[in-house]
């Protein structure tokens, strides 16, 4: 049967006027095609409508870097308001419009702590953290808490890509980086957190949580901080056991763990301890502390402001920036706009969501 526009009706009753009632199958299956129509149309233009801002995206990037001057203003306008999904087409567009890569033509234009915020919140999240795990690497010293943040804040599967974009970018796999740039404690401790694949599920065993919990007490209190069940509880249980797990340590023996952990403040392996736990289990407040000490009275820490906002805008700035109010009495907004200035200012709040950014 053909489906049209038009209904078939069915006249029911034989005296006086003729009533029409529409034939129901008919009639739905208009319906239904009309729906399907619009639907169709409406993605239609919505696709259409987005290939069409990225097209134009990649036309006002490069009016910016056009002439004399760059205009960074038009960089930040754009780029700081593109999600990672976005940020990726408009790469891919920019490459084929115009046979060049996005990133090199940015690296051109801009320089110092702008050109680095603009350059790391322009790589996609996994090449972000391969490029920073690297950096770390290489730059490693026994107070540098980079891999443990990139290993223990993210979800098994973007910890996964981020290992893939290493071994793409890099040619070498982030566990032989890590093992070959590390040692004694710090390598026992750091090559397990960057290779696992935790399970990301809510259930929790609380026989194990209780467990667990005693052996942590116990090789705690021994002093045995680097033993090797220490290091398999932390670097191998969902972060929902490892809760459970310290939930129950607090409970059953007065202290959360962190402050068991703090017996010596000078000792750099309890600080790299210190900041697994609170990575997996309250990274609001690791962050809040990154930018605390980033933004102070002796100067600002770039590196480490630049790597929080741009690592956490897409995740979960706005719980960070509510801890940072809570815990300074200021807004880091406030704190950002008082430390930092031009170009790199305008980003980083554009970045973190300030209103008039």
């Amino acid at each position: 049967m053909r489906l049209d526009m038009h209904m078939s009706c069915v006249a029911a009753g034989s005296s006086g006027p003729a009533l029409f009632l529409c034939h129901p199958v008919i009639s739905c299956g208009v319906i239904q095609f009309s729906k399907i129509l619009r639907v169709k149309m409406q993605n239609e233009t919505v696709k259409r409508m987005a290939t069409l801002s990225v097209t134009e995206d990649c036309e006002q990037l490069r009016k910016a870097f056009a002439g004399w001057g760059t205009n960074e203003g038009l960089i930040i306008s754009i780029l700081a308001h593109r999600n990672a999904a976005q940020i990726k087409s408009i790469r891919q567009t920019y490459a084929q419009t115009y046979g060049e890569d996005l990133l090199k033509d940015l690296n051109k234009e801009l320089s110092n702590d702008f050109e680095r915020v603009v350059l790391l919140w322009t790589l996609d999240p996994a090449e972000r953290d391969a490029f920073l795990a690297n950096e770390a690497t290489k730059r490693w010293t026994s107070s540098n808490q980079v891999l443990v943040e990139i290993a223990c804040t993210r979800t098994s599967q973007q910890l996964l890509l981020a290992k893939q974009a290493y071994h793409a970018r890099f040619k070498r796999s982030l566990e032989e980086d890590v093992a070959y740039h590390t040692s004694g404690d710090f390598r026992k401790l750091l090559v397990p957190l960057v290779g696992t694949y935790r399970y990301e599920g809510e259930e929790v065993n609380m026989t194990l949580a209780k467990s667990e919990a005693k052996i942590l007490h116990e090789k705690i209190s021994e002093k045995a901080y680097n033993h090797e069940d220490v290091i398999r509880i932390l670097a191998t249980r969902s972060k929902a056991q490892i809760n459970a797990t310290l939930n129950h340590y607090k409970n059953e023996f007065g202290n959360d763990i962190n402050k068991d952990l703090k017996t010596d403040p000078k000792d750099e392996f309890l600080a790299i301890l210190r900041a697994t736990v609170k990575c997996l289990t309250r990274p609001e407040k690791y962050f809040e502390k990154v930018l605390r000490l980033a933004i102070n009275k002796r100067g600002t820490d770039e590196g480490a402001l630049t790597r929080v906002v741009t690592t956490r805008a897409e995740i979960d700035m706005k719980i960070i920036k509510e801890e940072y109010h809570k815990r300074n009495s200021v807004t880091l907004d406030h704190a950002i706009g008082k430390d930092t200035t031009g170009d790199y200012e305008k980003m980083l709040l554009a970045l973190i969501g300030h209103g008039d950014a």
